[in-house]
């Protein structure tokens, strides 16, 4: 059974192959059936399906949240 990401608002995501500007990371703008990424070289705005970037995804670097005491 393969194994379903975790994907939150705000991670980045590391793909398999590099943007046409040359990075490789992504920031995650909005979930659901489709995820709209940007990227983190150029600053271009795309929606994918969610099972074509799954299957794109190298690495998950998660959102650093920050708690108040």
């Amino acid at each position: 059974m393969p194994v379903i990401p975790k994907i939150s608002v705000g991670d980045t995501l590391e793909l398999k192959k590099p943007h046409p500007c040359g990075t490789k990371k992504f920031t995650v703008l909005r979930i659901g059936s489709d995820i709209r990424i940007v990227c983190c070289g150029c600053g271009r705005d795309m929606t994918l399906e969610r099972i074509k970037l799954e299957k794109a995804i190298k690495n998950i670097i998660p959102t650093e949240e920050h708690h108040d005491i």
